[in-house]
């Protein structure tokens, strides 16, 4: 899953983030079975929610709305359960930097957004890493480049 890069609006780039994700938690998918598979699912509704609010954001606001792409490329081969788990965590973390990104570029309603984004990223990447037998379980500052 390729991240956004350069100078962008911390918002479009929180957006192109979560088009990446939803991408990739395809590939995903399809590795799992029973409980992990839904928390899968699961996992992809909310970043399709995060993204519909970002696409209604940025577009009422007036700012421009960078498009989907038709694919992204991911960082590793996704062919079994532990590759597909080891993504997981990496789309949780990835996506949670762009929300921390957000943060200081925002105030009021949108800052709890990103917040709430943030929180949400680390904790579910807390729980793949505990599926994917991953230690540390937990990082120090999440969303932060390590």
């Amino acid at each position: 899953m390729t991240a956004p890069t350069g100078t962008e609006d911390p918002l479009a780039a929180a957006l192109t983030a979560e088009y990446a994700a939803i991408w990739a938690y395809g590939p995903i998918g399809v590795r799992l079975a029973d409980a992990e598979r839904k928390a899968a699912v699961e996992a992809e509704d909310a970043h399709r929610g995060r993204r519909d609010a970002l696409i209604l954001e940025l577009s009422t606001g007036g700012a421009a709305v960078p498009p989907d792409r038709p694919g992204y490329a991911l960082p590793f081969p996704v062919t079994d359960r532990a590759s597909a788990l080891r993504l997981a965590v990496e789309v949780e973390e990835r996506t949670a930097a762009f929300w921390r990104a957000v943060l200081p570029a925002s105030t009021g309603a949108e800052r709890d957004r990103a917040l709430s984004a943030l929180i949400e990223y680390a904790v579910r990447a807390t729980r793949w890493r505990r599926a994917a037998g991953i230690t540390p379980l937990t990082v120090a500052f999440p969303g932060r480049p390590g």
